[in-house]
């Protein structure tokens, strides 16, 4: 089995359980189980705006050739 490709030089294998190791799964059974069984969520906004704030940090001091960048979050 080969998944689209873009152009026919080549082949490019395809994950047998692709949605698991996509990570939607696990997304969605989280999701069930705050909402079935009122269990904490496992992440939140907060969470996102430290994960892209780190992210952005990371593209500034790769062009600044690796100088530490601090880290600000709203």
């Amino acid at each position: 089995m080969v998944e689209k490709t873009e152009t026919k030089a080549g082949w490019s294998s395809l994950s047998p359980d692709e949605s698991w190791f996509a990570g939607y799964q696990h997304e969605m059974d989280a999701f069930y189980r705050s909402v079935a069984y009122g269990e904490p969520i496992e992440s939140n906004s907060s969470l996102a705006s430290d994960v892209m704030a780190t992210i952005y940090s990371g593209y500034v001091s790769a062009e600044k050739r690796g100088t530490e960048v601090q880290i600000t979050t709203l």
